[in-house]
């Protein structure tokens, strides 16, 4: 098995998670939250592609992120900040994530997990020895990138 057959595969399980947490619930049931402070499926699965729209896009070349690029944003009642992606919201800011539909977040998903299964499909071995962010010590492969996007969705 190569490694970006790896990858898909490892990515491909993510869409059957993703619908079997939002199948048969209604908006307001995205939105409720078993304690106050904690999170809400639909925040969830919203983060979950928020972090792997914004990552993923960082790795291709002139790309945009589908949440800006695309008319998802309004759809949850927020405006199309790319930098908004979940990381550090504080309980009120999580209740102001509001899919107005299971199909919302389905859609979006969708989109951002499509981009990144035409990203995956096309990388060789020596592709992922890449350093993608010198920022840390050591610095982030495109392979390390990948798993810890994988690990963050998963």
């Amino acid at each position: 098995m190569r490694v970006n057959e790896l990858l898909t595969e490892g990515f491909g399980r993510l869409p059957d998670l993703v619908r079997g947490a939002v199948d048969g619930l209604s908006a307001e049931q995205l939105h409720w939250a078993p304690q106050p402070g904690a999170n809400s499926v639909g925040w969830l699965v919203w983060h979950l592609t928020r972090v792997q729209d914004d990552h993923v896009t960082d790795l291709i070349d002139g790309a945009e992120q589908l949440w800006v690029s695309g008319n998802y944003a309004p759809r949850f009642g927020l405006k199309p900040q790319a930098h908004n992606t979940g990381y550090g919201h504080s309980p009120d800011e999580v209740q102001t994530v509001r899919a107005e539909s299971p199909e919302a977040l389905l859609e979006y998903f969708d989109a951002v997990y499509a981009r990144t299964r035409g990203f995956i499909a096309h990388l060789k071995d020596a592709d992922l020895d890449k350093i993608v962010d010198e920022r840390w010590d050591p610095p982030v492969s495109l392979g390390v990138r990948l798993v810890s996007i994988l690990d963050d969705d998963i």
